[in-house]
């Protein structure tokens, strides 16, 4: 069985989506931010990292969104999740790479700028970069969807991906009302019974 380490509304949620799109078998384990849960030692046994997602399989533990996207659609060729053709697969990754060392760090300037400077200036100053940054690189995303999902009319481990991140605007000073076809992508999501299942999931550890 696969055991999924993760926190709710954090970049893991798409990787929690992807198990549950996937129909396999695992177990999600909550990783609660807010008690330093991703600083205990028996956390950073599984992730020396501290961070989620982190997939712990018989052959080892994965780490990285991307890593593990692309790992639960191989799993379930039968569920599609991924492009079969080589071109088209390198596509999403590119896609999701960007989005993990892009668009989360420009995230997370706003929140963990102390990752990249002890200077309160500095801090402040690429806090104040966040929305005008994550509003540049959703331009990009908005201009390349040419269809209902990232890949164009066929789903994949792309677009719970997207969601996450395009969830994130709002609480980054960003109007995804921008963005209209990425805002629709985020309606269509939020239908999907994998996405109801997980927040329903997230729901109860909130509690």
């Amino acid at each position: 069985m696969l055991t999924l380490y993760t926190s709710p509304g954090s970049c893991s949620r798409a990787s929690h989506i992807a198990l549950e799109e996937a129909a396999l078998d695992y177990r999600p384990r909550f990783v609660d931010f807010a008690k330093a849960d991703q600083t205990r030692p028996d956390f950073l046994a599984v992730n020396p990292k501290g961070r989620v997602p982190a997939l712990v399989s018989d052959r080892g533990v994965l780490t990285e969104g991307p890593a593990i996207l692309a790992y639960v659609a191989a799993l379930a060729p039968e569920a599609a999740l991924a492009p079969a053709d080589p071109f088209d697969f390198a596509r999403m990754q590119a896609f999701n790479l960007y989005l993990a060392s892009t668009i989360h760090v420009a995230h997370a300037h706003g929140r963990r700028a102390a990752r990249w400077s002890d200077d309160p200036a500095a801090q402040a100053s690429m806090a104040a970069k966040v929305a005008q940054n994550m509003g540049a690189g959703f331009e990009l995303i908005e201009a390349g969807l040419t269809g209902d999902w990232v890949m164009g009319d066929a789903y994949s481990v792309a677009d719970p991906y997207l969601f996450v991140f395009s969830g994130w605007l709002d609480g980054d000073g960003v109007d995804i009302a921008r963005f209209p076809r990425v805002a629709a992508h985020f309606q269509r999501m939020w239908q999907r019974p994998a996405v109801q299942r997980v927040l329903a999931w997230e729901a109860e550890r909130a509690r």
